[in-house]
């Protein structure tokens, strides 16, 4: 079976050149040319990857991205004409899994693409065996589940990816570099810094208070740590 990809842009260039780059990967496309029509289509059946222009003529890209992060847990890849740190920071923030700068190179886009559902095709085959327990939380990678003092949490991709990354060396630090590498399937792509962005997502999920946290602690100048105890 072909997997579906959304593409939300309103510039019919990139649009069709998208979609002819991915349709020639033997994707199945869809293009929608704004938020409403994108978030439409989004509900209207399942999608394996959604690529989201963050400049949409009828309301914030960032906006269509939260919303689509909160309905499902879909991959997405944002493309943004804005190359700064703090533009692509916000985008991860809205929920996003992964972006690229315009302009783009079709090959990069489609690798992007690959990689992300790569790591979704491997949360899914895992062995069942794989279950992690770390302090209070129970990570299964075949069911793709996460307990938090026993009490299931939904994670995105990026998410579920980085606390797999941590439990796998429980009381170990972990460095930013590591994570983005995981982040990216073994591409480092950008500043490491990034990953922080990652780290403040998952722990409002799995922290009793995020701005205090007591699982996943920073160790500064080198990373992260996940604590057992």
């Amino acid at each position: 079976m072909k997997r579906r990809i959304l593409i939300v842009e309103d510039e019919p260039l990139i649009a069709d050149s998208v979609t002819f780059a991915l349709e020639r990967e033997a994707f199945e496309v869809e293009v929608a040319a704004d938020g409403a029509s994108a978030l439409a289509k989004a509900a209207s059946r399942p999608w394996d990857l959604v690529v989201l222009d963050l400049g949409l003529p009828d309301r914030s890209g960032l906006d269509v991205c939260r919303d689509l992060r909160d309905a499902s847990s879909v991959p997405i890849v944002i493309l943004t004409a804005r190359d700064a740190e703090y533009d692509r920071i916000i985008g991860l923030e809205a929920g996003s899994d992964d972006y690229l700068v315009k302009p783009f190179s079709m090959a990069e886009l489609v690798a992007r693409v690959r990689a992300q559902l790569r790591r979704r095709d491997l949360d899914h085959t895992e062995p069942s065996a794989n279950v992690r327990h770390v302090g209070g939380l129970t990570l299964d990678s075949s069911r793709r589940q996460v307990l938090v003092d026993g009490i299931a949490v939904h994670l995105t991709n990026s998410e579920f990816a980085l606390l797999e990354l941590l439990c796998e060396q429980p009381d170990h630090v972990v460095s930013r570099r590591a994570i983005v590498e995981r982040l990216w399937s073994g591409t480092y792509v950008g500043d490491t810094r990034v990953c922080d962005t990652y780290v403040s997502r998952l722990r409002k999920k799995i922290e009793f208070d995020s701005d205090s946290p007591v699982r996943i602690l920073t160790v500064r100048g080198h990373g992260y740590r996940l604590v057992t105890a």
